[in-house]
């Protein structure tokens, strides 16, 4: 077994420790494992990257975050036949949600949510991709 540091901010260690407290587990250590086997799980749900899929990605940002919505902007235009069709929020003063339909080679679709999740200044991310058999 391997020792790891991370850093957290204190809003996500908070709703660590609610997820903790909520499911009962005995350490940080164990639900950490079992989020990191859950994430690994989803993110190889389809396997082949030449296949057709359609897929939502979902994330947060902080839109005041510099040249954050400008890099966005342009991920969307360089990749503008993925993109079906966005829909923005405003969550609050500071912070938006976009949700995006995409629609092409699952290596592709993956390639572009995993670059708009990793943008600097966008908080939270998920894609869920479905085969289009």
């Amino acid at each position: 077994m391997h020792r790891v540091t991370i850093t957290l901010d204190d809003d996500l260690m908070a709703a660590l420790d609610r997820f903790i407290e909520q499911r009962g587990y005995d350490t940080r250590s164990e639900a950490i494992r079992d989020l990191a086997r859950a994430g690994l799980g989803q993110a190889d749900t389809v396997q082949d990257d030449r296949k057709n899929c359609v897929a939502t990605l979902i994330y947060t940002y902080d839109h005041d975050r510099r040249d954050l919505a400008k890099r966005l902007t342009s991920a969307f235009h360089d990749h503008h036949r993925l993109a079906l069709s966005t829909l923005h929020v405003h969550l609050d003063h500071d912070r938006c949600m976009e949700v995006t339909v995409l629609k092409g080679r699952v290596g592709e679709v993956r390639h572009f949510a995993d670059h708009v999740v990793a943008e600097r200044g966008v908080r939270y991310g998920q894609v869920v991709i479905v085969p289009e058999d």
